[in-house]
């Protein structure tokens, strides 16, 4: 096998799938049971990564040479409700994954682990490079900042060709509503369709994050599987950090209703960081990758597929 990802249930998996099947190869994939991928000439497994066996004999079948690691429990405010969880996939799911294939002779694929750039946290500068000392602000960053470490050390200790990515926001058509970007598209389409009075409930809104289009993230993952330098990280964003405010405001320019704003306490976070940006300059010196997509061209396609399952013309 080419190309194995894991995780590929989620928000990502589908697209990066996408992108893979452009370079050709055997593809594969894995899912918790209950989600669904349907990919054309991918082969699909259910796969938890707490079934340490099940992931040896997984790798022992098929042999990827490249395994794309996306699978976590990836939102901010379940890793405030459910801090168990959050660990048990995001930390220990990745040292099963490591210690199968290190407890497999002769077998050494190339590793993409996908980080977050909230490992950051609190910076002192921005925007901020691979070098920024971590300061994380929430217990998910807590966990992906471990399980960059844990990469680090296996990618030294053991000669390991991992190479690890900070991934900060991304965004587009399918994303569950937890995130913030979805879940504005998602409530201007319902108030469009009639479904609820034109009022948004917010969250921070002054709070800045660097937000990119997951077919630009995906295409930096395949690049840096290429590319990337093993033992490395690198930071995956636009290099740019919008102020949620301003992401609001340009999803109501494109709305066909007037909205008020209205903050709701049940959205805020317990500690929330300032601003989050990504410098990706060592991404685009060893890859060559430039986004493709503006943040105003995805919004626009998100509130669009929103309005089409509402059935809105």
């Amino acid at each position: 096998m080419d190309s194995l990802v894991i995780g590929a249930g989620g928000f990502v998996g589908k697209y990066l799938l996408r992108e893979l099947q452009k370079t050709g190869g055997e593809l594969g994939a894995t899912k918790l049971p209950g989600e669904s991928v349907q990919i054309n000439g991918c082969e699909v497994f259910d796969l938890d990564l707490g079934d340490e066996r099940g992931i040896r004999e997984l790798l022992l079948a098929h042999r990827p040479a490249r395994i794309y690691h996306l699978a976590a429990q990836s939102s901010v405010a379940v890793s405030w409700k459910n801090p168990q969880l959050t660990v048990d996939v995001n930390i220990k799911g990745v040292l099963h994954l490591l210690d199968a294939i290190r407890s497999i002779d002769e077998y050494y694929p190339r590793i993409l682990l996908v980080g977050s750039g909230e490992e950051y946290g609190y910076v002192r500068t921005s925007p901020v490079t691979e070098e920024e000392p971590l300061r994380p602000g929430n217990l998910y960053a807590v966990t992906k900042a471990c399980q960059n470490m844990i990469g680090s050390i296996y990618a030294r200790a053991y000669g390991m060709p991992i190479v690890m990515v900070r991934a900060f926001n991304h965004i587009g058509v399918g994303q569950s509503p937890q995130f913030v970007a979805a879940d504005f598209a998602l409530q201007i389409a319902e108030i469009e369709a009639g479904l609820r009075p034109p009022v948004m409930r917010v969250g921070n809104l002054a709070a800045k994050r660097d937000f990119s289009d997951v077919r630009d993230v995906v295409r930096a993952y395949v690049m840096l599987m290429e590319r990337g330098r093993s033992g490395e990280t690198y930071n995956v964003g636009s290099g740019r950090a919008v102020a949620i405010e301003e992401l609001l405001d340009t999803l109501l320019s494109l709305s066909r209703e007037s909205i008020a704003v209205e903050q709701d306490p049940n959205r805020m976070r317990p500690s929330d960081v300032p601003i989050i940006e990504a410098d990706v300059q060592k991404l685009r010196e060893d890859t060559g990758w430039e986004p493709q997509y503006s943040l105003e061209e995805t919004l626009h396609t998100m509130l669009a597929h929103n309005r089409k399952n509402f059935g809105i013309v």
